[in-house]
């Protein structure tokens, strides 16, 4: 999105907010610093890495909450990595309900999943991987919804027009591969290209203590193979777009103090159909020394089978995750997740730390700390081998 359109949008949200009555407008602004503690692999990459992050949020409703309009635009500003500064629009939709069924249109995002590290069956938003590497922000996908609301479960219909190509950091980014992805030059199994539409249908219901999913998808995978392509100066990586089919199910089981966790899919279009799943348990004391604290232990693995020669790569194909989630509680929101990722097959380990907590009313900071631990230069992501940082965010909410 240029700058000019996204000026724009966050114009219309504020001209839409002037009658308080009728509208509501939320949102925040942050002011984010990476900084990375050892020197760059590549001579092109930063040190530090400052930004500015504006989400506002702009939400209407009537007819006594059955009709919603929501509008959720997104813009960074980053001084070093021009892929990086980029806009969005991550929400804007029209949902009606009814008592048995609910209509969603517009651009939306999507959220399937319940294990912590890997979200395999997330598949309807596009993955913003110059936001973070952890895969957790996505862009705002066009889609038509239906969702068919019964006491023996929840069945949701999507039609996804327009496809939203995966982000990547640039020359001057860090946690890049050797050479930049010329994101200029992706090429499409579909001969629609990025007007390919897409499909999926998913199957929702709780069963006593079991929340379970079931869903398809049919279309352009949202994971790209990075083709190499000889060039004068060498070799030009660029993404190229399968179609896939993927079948999928997660499953999270509440019992007392545990919680129970599997993601699965099965997928065919890159190459030989392949298998995947991650799942694992997470255990919670509550009030821990008769304090307001709680404390969960969370153990998960992953085991991808994928052809890595046909298939997207895949950093998380044998390994396995435990870490500490603390949560305190207090009126500041105070939150702790903490753990380590080691690679069965390399044994190479990544630690991280994700903390966040309040200011007042308005504020919020957050810290995200990563380290890529013995990672040689044959591993698969030896790209990041020098790329461990912290990441402040000072984030003031309206």
């Amino acid at each position: 999105m240029t700058h000019t359109r996204v000026v724009a949008v966050l114009g219309l949200v504020c001209l839409l907010a002037g009658d308080a009555r009728a509208h509501e407008l939320t949102g925040f602004l942050a002011a984010d610093y990476r900084g990375f503690w050892q020197s760059s692999l590549f001579t092109e990459q930063h040190t530090n890495d400052p930004s500015f992050v504006a989400q506002p949020e702009y939400y209407h409703e009537w007819n006594q909450g059955d009709d919603i309009i929501t509008l959720t635009p997104f813009y960074r500003f980053d001084f070093n990595d021009s892929k990086r500064r980029h806009g969005d629009i991550r929400e804007f939709s029209y949902l009606h309900a009814a008592d048995q069924w609910e209509l969603y249109a517009g651009i939306g995002k999507v959220f399937w999943g319940v294990t912590e590290v890997q979200h395999l069956v997330d598949i309807i938003n596009q993955i913003d991987q110059v936001e973070d590497i952890d895969q957790e922000d996505r862009l705002g996908q066009p889609m038509l919804r239906l969702s068919w609301i019964q006491d023996w479960g929840t069945l949701q219909f999507f039609t996804l027009p327009g496809f939203r190509e995966r982000t990547f950091p640039g020359a001057n980014g860090r946690l890049r591969p050797a050479e930049p992805i010329d994101v200029d030059d992706a090429e499409y199994e579909s001969g629609a290209e990025w007007r390919h539409v897409d499909f999926a249908l998913r199957y929702e219901h709780t069963l006593g203590d079991f929340d379970v999913g079931v869903a398809h998808f049919w279309g352009t995978s949202r994971e790209p193979r990075i083709v190499p392509r000889p060039t004068l100066k060498g070799l030009d990586l660029h993404p190229f777009y399968d179609i896939i089919h993927q079948s999928s199910i997660d499953v999270q089981a509440t019992l007392d103090n545990w919680l129970l966790k599997l993601e699965g899919i099965y997928r065919t279009g890159h190459g030989h159909g392949f298998s995947a799943w991650s799942g694992g348990i997470e255990y919670s004391f509550y009030g821990v020394f008769e304090s307001n604290v709680d404390v969960g232990i969370v153990l998960e693995g992953m085991y991808d089978h994928r052809d890595p020669d046909k298939a997207p790569p895949n950093l998380f194909q044998r390994d396995v995750f435990a870490g500490v989630r603390l949560g305190f509680n207090d009126v500041q929101n105070t939150e702790f997740l903490g753990g380590a990722i080691y690679d069965l097959e390399f044994n190479h380990v990544t630690y991280f730390v994700e903390a966040s907590r309040r200011i007042g009313d308005r504020w919020k900071v957050e810290l995200d700390v990563r380290i890529f631990s013995r990672f040689s230069p044959t591993d698969p992501g030896a790209f990041i081998r020098r790329d461990d940082h912290v990441q402040l965010r000072i984030a003031r909410f309206f």
